[in-house]
């Protein structure tokens, strides 16, 4: 019978051990892991972190340099969210790696510009004339459609702008040549090198060398951009509470309007 006693009051123990395993799990839980670029991404996320603390959301974030490894440490379950890349960036990744993600809202356009060390003013740019542009395809047709803007050149008939490649140029009368060679996180380095005439170079990685997008490019992507950063999840989590409340407070009125300020408004917010 004291045997039985024993057994019984050590079941109760383990159960009610078990029981405070599951309640710590439950808090940790409430940890949301966001993989992003240092700059403007990881200081938005940097400027919310209090913000989700009162929703009971402990925000851990994981900086990355490059434009691969936040999508392959999405899809691999490292982080639960990512916040780095824009929708035809998002879409081409997730068409070649048959990644299973969803976008849960955009949170900012970054306005690409076309900067130069040699010119001062777009007018003096020469025949034959080299663009260095970045190699990431998604970001062709953004920089074709600013030299078309800026009438440089014209576009093929009917090509979409979104997807538009170096081939689809249909008239370029300064004969301009374009590079298009270079790894995004390098533009910056080719730029201070005054290698070409005019780069195109990423916002976040112009911000990294002291740029200002609205006020030291020669050109300058329209107010109208599709390229909004997003947040993507795995499809699974698209409803997970966590998410849904770093998309509501990165959305807030404030928030927006400290990315204005912090960035002199070439930072744009987006409110979906």
């Amino acid at each position: 019978m004291k045997k039985f006693f024993w057994f019984v009051i050590a079941a109760v123990l383990t159960v009610g051990l078990a029981a405070c395993g599951k309640g710590n799990s439950a808090d940790e839980n409430q940890t949301l892991v966001v993989g992003t670029l240092p700059t403007p991404h990881g200081e938005i996320l940097e400027h919310v972190k209090p913000l989700l603390k009162e929703k009971g959301v402990t925000l851990e974030i994981t900086n990355f340099d490059d434009y691969i490894l936040p999508n392959k440490a999405l899809a691999d379950g490292e982080v639960d969210v990512n916040y780095f890349q824009h929708k035809p960036f998002f879409n081409k990744a997730v068409k070649e790696n048959d990644y299973d993600f969803k976008d849960v809202g955009a949170v900012h356009v970054e306005p690409m510009g076309l900067y130069s060390k040699k010119l001062k003013d777009i007018k003096d740019l020469a025949d034959g004339s080299t663009i260095i542009t970045s190699n990431s395809v998604s970001d062709w047709g953004r920089i074709l459609t600013i030299l078309q803007e800026a009438d440089l050149i014209t576009i093929k008939d009917g090509t979409n702008l979104e997807t538009a490649s170096f081939e689809d140029i249909d008239q370029n009368p300064k004969n301009l040549k374009f590079d298009h060679s270079i790894d995004p996180a390098l533009l910056a380095t080719t730029y201070n090198n005054e290698e070409g005439d005019l780069v195109a170079i990423n916002a976040n990685f112009a911000y990294g060398i002291g740029l200002n997008p609205v006020k030291d490019s020669l050109l300058l992507e329209n107010d109208n951009s599709p390229y909004g950063n997003i947040l993507a999840v795995r499809s699974e989590d698209a409803e997970d509470p966590r998410v849904k409340k770093l998309v509501d407070v990165l959305h807030d009125k404030d928030v927006q309007e400290w990315i204005l300020n912090e960035w002199g408004g070439s930072v744009k917010p987006v409110d979906n």
